[in-house]
């Protein structure tokens, strides 16, 4: 009997997973209360257990004095010597004093004792292993509800998802499989009691973990997370491999990974932004999707002025506030939102200075005037664009010109009787675009919509002078020409 009783210590041990030393010392113990309760004694006593043959043993154990008093519990030294010399005051003395029938009591209380043990050892194993995964995520099968708890079967255990920890709206089916935050690992009586969340931030991290390689390996990582659950979450990702953008790597290839999250959520959406040590820039990138003009923060106080146009207005501050509450929250700092319009209005934000400030005496800009630098030179003040014309007046033929004459063309194909096609033969010798030139200004004398301008005048006298000498020397060429024939 006793080593089929060995056997099943072992067989326990294998199974359940629980020492077989820590089962022999666990019916020790009990076999010592079990003795004194069937037999009324008072002694001090020990029970052992042989390891190897299951043999039980009780001894009585008495402390050597001078003079024994009390016999259950003394004994003197003259008779602790004659048992063995070398025995001193305050030492034990062992007698053994195993019952005849203790093998049948020793059953029946081992039973209950290593039943007992089982069940603690397995709470404790179990207590172990979540205490050490708080924090950390879970899958779990819908088992039931219990009023408006749901109870989750892990495996070893049944946790519970409070109705506080729920996801507002969200309904589970029985034997239905869901993803889980493990909050907190309480040890009672009963066993260990886990309770789990589904409106943790924490598991908005541990899904992109579980889904995101890059962030499991460590080359991304998450900055922070703010979420209202069920609604809208936001997300900071940062590398510091310049190579990897955190954002793609998050959202993976045409969306799949976050897609997968959003799923697991029940369609709750989310934002993953760019994590920045500048807090102007990650105020900014936390407002996202909105577009943000511009920044003022105020470090001391942990707020942010937050300039976003006119119809952004709406979509930075989000339904209800939502946007900027859970910009606020990733960032830590408070964000007042205004919009480009209303920050002009209350001069909440510095004026761009205009052209005319330039060079002014100021803090700002100092004593220094770009423009300065030409007002040295008086050549500038005595320039006049016209003198560069007065040349022409030293050549008698232009002094010729009679304004009153009329050089005007006639029509559109006539200049004076040429057309326009032997007007530009005669006057190969010039360029096109000076050739062009003559032209808009012989036309030009037609055109009185427009006033001319002194300058305007002056070219028409050059060209128009020009363009007589060129006739008399035509005229020349032709009384030649008719001389010779």
């Amino acid at each position: 009997m006793n080593m089929e009783f060995i056997e099943a210590l072992h067989e326990l041990e294998k199974e359940r997973g629980i020492s077989a030393e820590i089962l022999f010392e666990a019916i020790e113990a009990a076999l010592i209360s079990a003795y004194k309760k069937n037999f009324a004694s008072l002694q001090n006593v020990r029970v052992h257990i042989d390891r190897m043959s299951g043999e039980i043993k009780v001894y009585a154990r008495k402390t050597v004095v001078e003079t024994a008093e009390d016999s259950r519990t003394q004994v003197s030294i003259e008779d602790a010597r004659r048992i063995d010399p070398n025995y001193n005051i305050e030492d034990i003395v062992e007698y053994e004093v195993t019952p005849r029938e203790f093998g049948r009591i020793a059953a029946q209380t081992a039973k209950q004792v290593v039943v007992q043990r089982i069940r603690e050892a397995e709470r404790g194993m179990i207590y172990d292993e979540f205490v050490n995964r708080e924090g950390d995520i879970v899958t779990g099968v819908v088992q039931r509800y219990e009023q408006k708890n749901v109870i989750v079967d892990l495996g070893k255990v049944e946790a519970v998802l409070t109705a506080q920890e729920q996801i507002p709206g969200e309904t589970f089916q029985s034997f239905e499989r869901i993803k889980t935050y493990v909050v907190e690992v309480k040890k009672t009586t009963k066993g260990p009691q886990i309770i789990l969340s589904r409106t943790h931030p924490g598991l908005i991290k541990r899904l992109f973990e579980l889904e995101v390689p890059e962030i499991h390996d460590g080359v991304v990582e998450i900055k922070g997370v703010s979420r209202e659950a069920g609604a809208r979450s936001k997300i900071a990702v940062y590398s510091r491999d310049s190579n990897v953008d955190p954002v793609g790597a998050c959202v993976g290839p045409k969306g799949n990974r976050v897609q997968t999250i959003v799923n697991e959520l029940k369609g709750e959406k989310i934002d993953i932004v760019n994590f920045s040590t500048d807090p102007q820039e990650f105020v900014a990138n936390a407002l996202s999707p909105a577009k943000v003009l511009s920044v003022y923060p105020k470090p001391n106080e942990k707020v942010a002025l937050v300039v976003v146009p006119d119809y952004q207005l709406s979509l930075a501050i989000g339904k209800e506030g939502q946007n900027a509450r859970l910009a606020a929250k990733l960032t830590n700092w408070k964000i007042d939102i205004k919009s480009e319009s209303q920050a002009i209005a209350q001069n909440l934000i510095p004026q761009e200075p205009l052209p005319q400030d330039y060079g002014q005496d100021s803090e700002e800009y100092g004593e220094y005037d770009e423009y300065n630098e030409y007002n040295n030179f008086e050549e500038y003040d005595e320039y006049d664009e016209y003198d560069e014309y007065d040349e022409y007046n030293e050549y008698e033929d232009y002094n010729e010109y009679d304004e009153n004459e009329d050089y005007s063309i006639e029509n559109e194909d006539q200049v004076e009787g040429y057309s326009q096609s032997e007007y530009k033969e005669d006057n190969e010798h010039l360029n096109p675009e000076d050739l062009d030139n003559k032209l808009d200004i012989i036309n030009y004398e037609d055109n009185k919509e427009e006033k001319l301008t002194e300058r305007d005048r002056s070219m028409m006298k050059y060209f128009e002078a020009d363009e007589k000498v060129s006739r008399k020397d035509k005229d020349k060429k032709k009384k030649k020409a008719k001389g010779k024939g």
